[in-house]
């Protein structure tokens, strides 16, 4: 693709169609990410391509949960790392967390050129590659985890996430925060926190949240996650979309 014109009416939609593409041809995105990436665009439409009240206010509370964290870890994909590997690395330093690469299409060759590509953008440190514990019941590589990351966690975020691996890592007794823009799969019924936003605007939007709830009580940040009400922020979402789809027409 050519150079695209910020005058583009989809000229952000179609930068961030253009990393996926160039992610997939340099071996960090796999191909059925591609599919994954227009599924969630369609659900990017239906909530106007904006961050809603809700998922503002879900952003918020994953901020409060992974500074309450003992040991917070943010799980990269390709998706995500062909998206805002800089934003990913950014939060992790400022919590401060843990980023592990987790893969379901997984070679170790994926795995180092996904760590190699964090590095590049700044992150030290980059689990997944000792891949030394293994999450119970389930038998696909994205049960392949680092001991001293997700497995022993507390608090997880999973941008892009498979439902049950989600399912998996509750079971765990871990929290589980979901960025998925799909307010209806198996993850954002499952996680603790679901964030209903496109990755590229949740990750900065729940930096921002982390400073400025940072020198908040932990008290006070313990109750905000003891108090949210995933399924109803399910509801309210699904009722906007519906909402806003009949004010269409």
């Amino acid at each position: 693709m050519g150079e695209i014109p910020e005058s583009h009416p989809r000229y952000l939609s179609l930068k961030t169609r253009e990393k996926i593409s160039q992610a997939m041809k340099k071996g960090i995105t796999h191909e059925t990410g591609l599919i994954a990436h227009g599924r969630g665009e369609a659900f990017d439409y239906l909530i106007g391509e904006k961050t809603t009240s809700f998922a503002d206010d879900a952003e918020r509370t994953a901020a409060a949960a992974l500074l309450i964290a003992e040991n917070p870890v943010i799980s990269i994909n390709g998706n995500v790392v062909a998206l805002a590997p800089e934003e990913c690395i950014s939060l992790a330093d400022l919590i401060p967390a843990k980023l592990e690469v987790n893969l379901f299409h997984r070679t170790d060759v994926r795995v180092d050129k996904i760590v190699k590509e964090l590095k590049n953008n700044g992150a030290k440190e980059v689990y997944g590659k000792t891949a030394d514990a293994s999450i119970p019941d389930l038998d696909h590589d994205r049960g392949l985890c680092d001991r001293e990351g997700i497995f022993s966690a507390d608090v997880v975020l999973v941008p892009l996430e498979d439902g049950d691996r989600c399912q998996s890592l509750r079971n765990m007794g871990k929290t589980v925060i979901a960025i998925d823009l799909n307010p209806i799969s198996r993850t954002a019924r499952t996680a603790n926190i679901t964030i209903v936003d496109n990755v590229t605007r949740a990750i900065p939007n729940i930096e921002k949240w982390v400073k400025k709830l940072k020198n908040k009580e932990e008290k006070e940040l313990k109750e905000m996650v003891r108090s949210w009400d995933n399924e109803k922020m399910l509801e309210e979402t699904l009722s906007f979309i519906s909402k806003r789809l009949n004010s269409l027409f």
